[in-house]
């Protein structure tokens, strides 16, 4: 094939062509270094430097918003000087939301719908919050892998900062805001979420919302649904085409009625993002706190605090202590742990649980170290409250010489526990009184 002759394109070997565009054609690559696969988007028109390649539209939006979890990544940009063909070589997914509904007979759970909205609502949050919007949001650009959704295909994307006018025919027509339908290119980010809205209904029914065929039959399947707007409302888009527009009134079927089955949690959702005035519709950073999200925050909430946790209690357990949160010891006076009849110290805890102790010590202890030590140390329990002025001080000194505690070998010791080197690191710090019969020192 002709690309495996562009500069660059030996190092990949083409297996199938995946899908062609207007503007670009793609095809599934392997690395012939790492093995991998990939996808190789190549633009179709073409360009006259590589300054020019890195300052495509797309290429600078793709670096502006890596990495995140539901944008793809661009892996590697190879330019052809002789044809002044660009190619993108990008993550590979397995479909896009399109082939996913495709042929469907049956619903989707309603936990996989919700599962890659919310996903869909974070990328367009992060686009959003990065100073981009998408303009081309619809199902063909939404890619899918093992359950993880993706936002792709950036071609189209504009500055939330630029100012109106903008390109009047840019999303696809079915996913098209009415204000992109209704005004001379004066719209703004809400328009992505429009969309999303659009898809949103269409992952849940397996059937376009307004499968307009031009754009009057699109501003009427629109009015069909949700009513025909007030005079007041029309009034509101600078620069209107609608003006010359008799819209006969409507009151519209409702979204309701299309999916009856559809939760309560979800429809209000939906109404929020197709609200026909963009200044009324729900934004993406708040459609991510709707309630329709909540188990989702809430399973990430806890997953994270295992996460934060467990992590760094793991490390610790390796050397002899429990790492679970199920094993963790419960705190009682001076610093002893208790668990039914057995009674130990507090685990040690090493230099990356500063995360975990710092906020145990700024709780217990007014004035404490502006820097934990990087060592193993024994943490008072959370209930432990000493006044600053009759705070004890404990202060450890080794008989002996001991190496500067900045040499490499000292460093290397102080992951050890136990080790007799590190405790010349100690120097006097705010601390309950320890019990030297269970192992304090």
């Amino acid at each position: 094939m002709r690309r495996l002759r562009l500069k660059g394109m030996h190092r990949y070997k083409v297996i199938k062509k995946i899908g062609e565009g207007t503007f670009s054609e793609v095809v599934k690559t392997q690395s012939l270094k790492d093995g991998k696969f990939y996808a190789c988007k190549t633009m179709k028109q073409t360009i006259n430097s590589l300054e020019q390649a890195n300052n495509l539209r797309e290429v600078q939006a793709m670096k502006r918003l890596s990495p995140h979890a539901n944008i793809i990544q661009l892996h590697e940009l190879i330019f052809d000087k002789e044809t002044g063909t660009v190619s993108l070589i990008c993550e590979l997914m397995e479909m896009n939301i399109y082939e996913f509904i495709q042929g469907r007979q049956t619903p989707l759970p309603d936990h996989t719908v919700k599962h890659y909205m919310y996903q869909l609502c974070k990328s367009l949050e992060h686009m959003h919050s990065c100073g981009i919007f998408h303009r081309d949001v619809k199902p063909e650009n939404i890619l899918i892998k093992q359950n993880v959704l993706k936002l792709g295909d950036f071609g189209s994307c504009r500055s939330v900062y630029s100012k109106p006018p903008h390109t009047e025919y840019i999303s696809t027509r079915w996913y098209r805001a009415p204000e992109c339908l209704l005004t001379d290119g004066y719209y703004s980010s809400k328009m992505d979420i429009w969309s999303a809205g659009c898809v949103f209904f269409e992952i849940m029914s397996l059937n376009p919302l307004f499968p307009g065929t031009n754009e009057l039959d699109q501003v009427a399947k629109i009015h069909d649904v949700l009513g025909s707007p007030d005079q007041s409302l029309l009034q509101k888009f600078k620069q209107s085409r609608a003006m010359n527009f008799n819209f006969p009134l409507k009151k519209g079927t409702g979204i309701s009625r299309l999916i009856p089955n559809c939760p309560a949690p979800a429809l209000s959702l939906l109404y929020q993002m197709l609200a026909y005035d963009s200044d009324e519709r729900i934004t993406a950073e708040t459609a991510l706190r709707h309630t329709y999200f909540r188990e989702i925050r809430m399973a990430e909430k806890k997953a994270d605090t295992l996460h934060r946790v467990s992590g760094p209690m793991d490390a610790v357990g390796s050397s002899g202590t429990h790492g679970s949160l199920e094993h963790m010891w419960r705190p009682t006076r001076f610093g002893k742990q208790l668990r039914g009849r057995h009674t130990r110290q507090t685990p040690l805890m090493s230099h990356n649980m500063k995360h975990v102790a710092e906020p145990l010590i700024r709780r217990n202890v007014p004035h404490y170290p502006t820097e934990l030590p990087k060592l193993n140390m024994v943490i008072p329990g959370p209930q432990i409250s000493f006044p600053v002025s009759t705070m004890p001080t404990f202060t450890v000194t080794h008989r002996g010489t001991l190496p500067a505690i900045t040499s490499k070998k000292c460093q290397s010791q102080l992951a050890k526990p136990r080790d007799e080197s590190h405790r010349a690191a100690f120097k006097t710090y705010y601390m309950p009184p320890l019990d030297r019969k269970h192992g304090g020192y």
